[in-house]
């Protein structure tokens, strides 16, 4: 990883040297190089070199996904060369060029899935929901709005890096900083140089999947370090990164237009049943031309992986550290915790139809995957998190001072008397309600706001809660 960061820094100084005359760049041939791929290694000296370069200071779990990022940016930059070189390929030669980015994508997305246990999650959360933006070349005719979307996916987690280093370690602060600038810098090369699509070359031979081995970056340029070896074939990992993961997996279908019908085949009178009712009798099947065309479906999901590399994980209940791992709980209608400290957390994951108990105080917990959960505890000082959930009951006992709903259908929070200045932040959540005690004992419920309504009022947006009579 230093070797990297050297090798980016010296790129800098020697892309400034070569590159003050328009056309003088080199790509280690004869040839030069295209305005848009000098454009594309400004942006991997400039803002990638910082963020690989901070994400190095910050270490462990940050550093290696930095180094999977670099590889699917040069990835990319592989195939700028090559479209700067060449006329743009039939669609399915241009499929089988994006697949190298495609998968790259999949293994910063499963790095991220991995290691839900690390302490810099968020960080790991951030970059996986934001990195399909490399799709950006399979995108037309706004490619650039495109790579905004999958920037604001990252913002609720990088909103969190920085709540929660702001006062503490400001180079976490930095890296959000470094981070998000690739992103707000890629959509200014887009708009720049490929504002309806990637540019191809309208000379040259046209591209094909033999014609990548020209395109490697240049020796100037720092190789990437070798990331884990891709999955066999792209597939979301977890339904938290759902929409990204699956258009990761199938941009190069996306944007296929009219060309989606092309292969399909004239189908004449005498083989339409309703003008020829004798086929209706036939015992066969009646269609004897090709199938409709339809999206090509991931080798597995997140809720059927492939049994070769994913076996169904046992049931955890135990102490790791700090951390209370309750994970992959089915029918289980008894779990405790009962012998907690006030500086350990508990993390939920993956529980289904199952109740958790959690006695005494603890720093904090989180709720992530779970369907049909019910979780009681008695104090938090820190956050209830409930991430990626569905139909969960949460009842506080004692006291807490946030609860977190985020991309969650169904949720009931019952407070307690002495819990009802607790602050419930909700984003992306539906059929959400609390529940507030009366002197009687009994709970009234309270919906939460799911729908607003914004308007100007000259100066700025004013956001305000919408009331839908019934």
């Amino acid at each position: 990883m230093e070797r990297l960061v050297e090798r980016l820094e010296k790129a800098v100084e020697r892309l400034e040297t070569v590159c003050q005359r328009p056309g003088m760049c080199e790509d280690g041939s004869s040839k030069g190089v295209a305005q848009y791929v000098q454009g594309f290694d400004a942006l991997l000296a400039g803002p990638v070199a910082e963020y690989v370069k901070i994400s190095k200071e910050v270490g462990g779990d940050v550093q290696k996904h930095a180094e999977m990022v670099h590889a699917g940016l040069m990835s990319e930059r592989a195939l700028l060369v090559m479209a700067s070189q060449h006329q743009q390929p039939a669609e399915n030669a241009f499929s089988s060029l994006l697949k190298p980015i495609s998968e790259q994508i999949q293994v910063v997305q499963n790095f991220r899935e991995k290691n839900r246990g690390s302490k810099l999650f968020n960080h790991l959360s951030a970059v996986s929901e934001s990195i399909p933006a490399l799709g950006w070349v399979a995108m037309a005719p706004k490619p650039g709005p495109y790579v905004k979307e999958m920037t604001d996916a990252a913002m609720f987690y990088t909103n969190r890096i920085l709540k929660e280093y702001k006062d503490v370690d400001k180079k976490h602060v930095d890296w959000v900083k470094a981070y998000l600038s690739i992103w707000t810098e890629l959509q200014a090369y887009i708009k720049e140089y490929h504002t309806t699509g990637l540019t191809w070359s309208k000379t040259g031979p046209v591209a094909t999947e033999g014609a990548k081995s020209p395109s490697a970056p240049p020796a100037r340029v720092a190789p990437p370090t070798p990331g884990p070896p891709p999955p066999p074939a792209p597939a979301p990992t977890s339904s938290s990164t759902d929409d990204s993961a699956s258009r990761s997996a199938l941009f190069a279908q996306i944007n296929r237009g009219e060309g989606i019908t092309s292969g399909l085949r004239h189908v004449s009178d005498d083989m339409k049943t309703h003008k020829n009712p004798a086929l209706k009798n036939q015992g066969g099947p009646v269609r004897s031309g090709p199938k409709p065309f339809t999206a090509p479906k991931p080798a597995c999901n997140a809720n059927n992986l492939s049994p070769k590399t994913s076996p169904k994980a046992p049931a955890l209940l135990e102490l790791e550290g700090k951390k209370w791992r309750v994970e992959n709980q089915e029918n289980a209608s008894n779990l405790v915790i009962s012998d907690t400290e006030l500086k350990q957390v508990a993390y939920v994951f993956k529980c289904t139809n199952s109740t958790l108990q959690i006695k005494g105080k603890i720093n904090s917990i989180t709720l992530d995957n779970c369907k049909k959960l019910g979780l009681v505890f008695d104090d938090v000082v820190g956050i209830v998190e409930i991430i990626n959930s569905r139909d969960v009951k949460v009842q506080v006992m004692g006291k807490v001072p946030t609860i977190s709903i985020n991309k969650t259908d169904g949720c009931h929070v019952y407070l307690s008397k002495n819990s009802l200045e607790c602050e419930i932040v909700s984003a992306k959540s539906s059929e959400m309600n609390v529940l507030i005690p009366t002197e009687g004992g009994d709970f009234t419920e309270f919906p939460v706001p799911e729908q607003f309504k914004t308007v100007w009022n000259g100066q700025k947006l004013v956001t305000t809660v919408t009331e839908i009579a019934g």
